[in-house]
């Protein structure tokens, strides 16, 4: 007998996803302890979830994967068979319906790229507190994308709008925003991508220093700090409207304990709001799950024992924001529970 963890181990599925499998009845435990409320799975059934997160992985709905296993042990496969080429044709649909829609949108961006645009002839030149901007900087360098397919997203977006800074990172799955002053600014709202590097450069030329000073000269950005300077040059690359992707509805909000988070050992958090708290765990419709290493990032980058975590609907991003200050937040995108 195996436990829970073991399985998981051996499987490629997580804790919470074994649970959820129990739960719906897909993958149901050989034994589970009546006092402790422990799992044991038989040897057969880390084969069984081996299989399932295979088919899981192809996209397969949990309504066919309950057939297919129920059908892998006996001796007639012919149902087995049946769904795997019914999903694989879903599947070759959808690719082809995919492949059409994607050249409809390609053929829009082209007719929309076609104006061809001058040069960045932008230029921007700012006043920030070098403990501002390095706090900003901390609070959203976390988000920042890896995808070597998504350059665009590879940087902090540096939004310069009147007498703010806004500093913002993405990876798809989170984004983190933030903002501080800045001074002398009185033209056009200015935004330019500063790459990764160029960022980490920044933050460690600011350690020390008081006021810093940000030109943005067409592509090429410069940070100076006393008589230290960073300077760079960032791709032309058009970052996501962040405004748009940030404008959620208001949802449920509550305070919650970092430290209790960081204690929990399982691939996911599931959050709920109870008596003005954000707790782990629960039931119901009402509750959330994310990724937790995200969460935990999330929350280390806001440097709080206490934090604010906004609801929404489980399918609505989760907003994390510092008590006491509304210049950092993070949103992050749920994690299904069930189908």
């Amino acid at each position: 007998m195996r436990t829970i963890g073991e399985t998981a181990r051996d499987s490629g599925l997580g804790v919470s996803a074994l649970r959820f499998y129990d739960r719906s009845g897909v993958l149901v435990p050989a034994r589970v302890d009546p006092v402790t409320g422990y799992r044991w799975y038989g040897p057969g059934q880390v084969d069984e979830a081996r299989l399932l997160a295979r088919l899981r992985r192809t996209g397969m709905p949990l309504a066919d994967i309950r057939l297919v296993l129920a059908g892998w042990s006996g001796p007639d496969t012919g149902l087995v068979r049946q769904l795997l080429d019914a999903h694989l044709r879903r599947l070759e649909r959808g690719l082809a319906e995919a492949r059409g829609e994607f050249s409809t949108v390609r053929s829009l961006l082209d007719r929309k790229e076609k104006p061809m645009t001058s040069p960045r002839t932008v230029h921007a030149q700012v006043s920030v507190p070098a403990d501002g901007l390095a706090a900003a900087l901390d609070a959203v360098r976390f988000a920042v994308s890896a995808d070597p397919e998504l350059p665009a997203l590879g940087g902090v977006l540096f939004d310069l709008e009147g007498e703010s800074l806004y500093l913002v990172a993405t990876d798809r799955y989170r984004m983190a925003v933030a903002q501080t002053e800045a001074a002398g600014h009185d033209g056009p709202r200015t935004q330019v991508v500063v790459p990764a590097p160029l960022a980490d450069a920044m933050r460690a030329l600011l350690a020390g220093a008081g006021t810093a000073r940000l030109t943005v000269d067409g592509d090429r950005v410069v940070l100076e700090a006393g008589d230290r300077q960073t300077a760079g040059t960032c791709p032309g690359h058009d970052f996501p409207d962040h405004r748009r992707l940030l404008a959620l509805p208001e949802g449920r909000r509550g305070a919650v304990d970092v430290a209790a988070f960081a204690a929990q050992e399982d691939e996911l958090s599931v959050l709920t709001v109870a008596d003005g708290d954000v707790v782990l765990g629960g039931a119901g419709p009402e509750r959330v799950a994310v990724n937790r290493a995200y969460l935990l990032e999330a929350c280390a980058a806001l440097a709080s024992d206490r934090l604010l975590i906004e609801l929404g609907a489980p399918t609505a991003p989760v907003t994390i924001r510092h008590p006491d200050t509304a210049k950092a937040y993070s949103i992050l995108m749920p994690v299904r529970l069930d189908d």
